[in-house]
This record gives C-alpha cells, structure tokens and sequence, in this order.
C-alpha cells in the first residue's frame, strides 16, 4: 500500500526510476518490490510489443532444464525420494542439508550410491554448519562429483567463508550473502565464493539482478538463477532473466511442482525431460488466472 501510494503518477516504463523510488520509500522489502518491479517489466515490453528478454537484449541461447530439490529428511528417506526423481527424468538433484554433518556425508554417499553417477549432484547446506565442519564434509564427499555448494556457513562469517573456499574441492555457491550488486562486489573483492544464485525475490526484480549478472560477466563468476517457493509466474520471469547473459549456467526452477494448484495461465512449460521453455510472446507471456484473483483480497490505490 505505501509502494503503491507513492508511485501513482509515475512512469511504469520507467523502470529505473521505479526502483530508485521504490527504495527511498522503504528499506528491504525486496518480494514486493520484485513484484511490482515484474509488472512494470511485463507492461513496458507489452508496449514494444516484445518479450521481455528481447526487450533487455536478450536471445533463447541455452536450454534451461530444471534440477529437483531433496528436501531434508533421514538417509533413507532422502535416498528414496532421490531414486523417485531419477525415475520421473530429472538428471540433476539439489541435495538439502545441514542439521549434522556427519548425517550429511551419509547422506550423500548414501544418495550417489543410489543414483550413480550420471546423475548431477549440487548441495544446499543453507548456513547450516560451522567452518571447521564444512571444510570436513566438503573435502569427504570430493569424490563424488559435487557441482557446488550453497551457503556452507553463516552468511555473515565473510572470513569464515574464505578459510572454507581456500581449504575445498568443491565450488561454493553464494545465495543468502548475495541479495544485490552491493553484496556482489563485497563477495569479488573477497573472493568469498565462486559462483553466485540469483533470485529476483532477494534482488528485488530483474533491474538490480541484471546488475549482478554485470559484474558476473566481467569477473567470468558462473551464475545460477533459482527462487523461492513460488509460482511459475516468477520462474518464467527468471526464465526471461536466464536469457539475458551467458553467465546463468544453473537452473533451479522446480519450486512450482511443489505447489498443489497453479494460477498462471501461460508463461513457462516444463516438457517430459524437464526442459523449459517460454511463449515467443510479448511481455512474459502469461496472465493469472481471473478465477484466482476473484477469490484474491484487493486493494485498490487512487
């Protein structure tokens, strides 16, 4: 309400302004800003009459294909749910972790054991362990072909941090240190990571996640572009910002198979080997249901 209150009159197309606006109103906030930033992004390319990608420069250059996230549970359970997965087709996997470091390292020979090799494996220990502990488990999984690890540590423990990415085989992936370029040029200048995770509900919309994917072109920092539990609205967003730089190299889209109902008619297209696609459509190419909306509480600002 006090966003909307103090961008009537504005420019929506202006998206810049918007932002800039959007942050003297209020500090932090960053979801809502995200979505009223989206907004303004799927308005200003409707009116140009193109995709959002083609409207930042962008072009359908890589193939996105979602990993599929085991969520924390015991050894068996994890294993279970990791061979249920392969069997529906998905060929990478985000292993949850981090209430115990030696349950993880079970964990995790239990699952490739499981799944074999072929299978790509990334893990999410989500401020979970101590340095000591991470530098532990990171060096006794080396040999199971880890894509990366997210947020080993607290994400406040920058020096922490550098110790557990100087004494690790296995790249360390910034996700809730990282919320804006701000954050992005702290963590270069450190070298306290070596890949980045976008998310527009951390960044606050596509404007100031297009800034990190900057400064991740120019110091060559792999990028993966995920999310929170949401719709498939902001993934075909993220889809739209995937296509903007060469830097997004990992896709964690699943969140929307999660959901038990899905308002978004349009928009992103999961296929049977779990590629993704978007409609060659102006704007992000999707629409919320009118159906949902009227069971929605409204607020209206004039």
């Amino acid at each position: 309400k006090l966003l909307a209150e103090r961008l009537i009159g504005d420019d929506p197309c202006d998206i810049e302004k918007i932002c800039s606006k959007m942050d003297k109103v209020i500090f932090s906030n960053t979801a809502i800003k995200s979505a009223i930033e989206l907004a303004c992004q799927d308005l200003r390319a409707k009116e140009a009459g193109v995709p959002v990608y083609k409207q930042l420069g962008g072009s359908i250059d890589k193939t996105i294909k979602t990993d599929f996230t085991i969520s924390l549970d015991t050894v068996d359970a994890m294993v279970e749910d990791a061979v249920s997965q392969v069997a529906r087709g998905f060929t990478t996997l985000k292993i949850k972790m981090g209430d115990g470091w030696k349950t993880d390292i079970k964990r995790l020979l239990a699952i490739r054991e499981a799944v074999g090799p072929r299978i790509d494996l990334r893990i999410d220990a989500n401020q979970g362990w101590e340095r000591d502990d991470a530098i532990e488990v990171l060096n006794k999984v080396a040999g199971l072909n880890i894509q990366y690890c997210e947020e080993p540590i607290n994400k406040r423990r920058y020096f922490e941090l550098k110790k557990v990415i100087n004494n690790s085989p296995v790249k360390i992936m910034a996700d809730e240190c990282l919320l804006d370029h701000i954050d992005a040029q702290k963590l270069i200048r450190g070298g306290y990571c070596d890949y980045f995770n976008i998310k527009l509900g951390k960044s606050g919309g596509i404007y100031k996640a297009q800034k990190i994917l900057k400064l991740a072109e120019k110091y060559g920092i792999l990028t993966q572009v995920g999310g929170f539990v949401e719709s498939r609205l902001v993934f075909t967003a993220n889809c739209h910002l995937a296509y903007t730089s060469p830097q997004v190299k990992f896709f964690d889209f699943d969140s929307p198979l999660f959901h038990e109902f899905d308002p978004i008619i349009g928009g992103m297209k999961y296929h049977d080997n779990w590629e993704i696609t978007i409609p060659d459509s102006p704007g992000f190419g999707m629409e919320v249901d009118p159906s949902f909306l009227k069971e929605c509480e409204s607020l209206r600002i004039e």
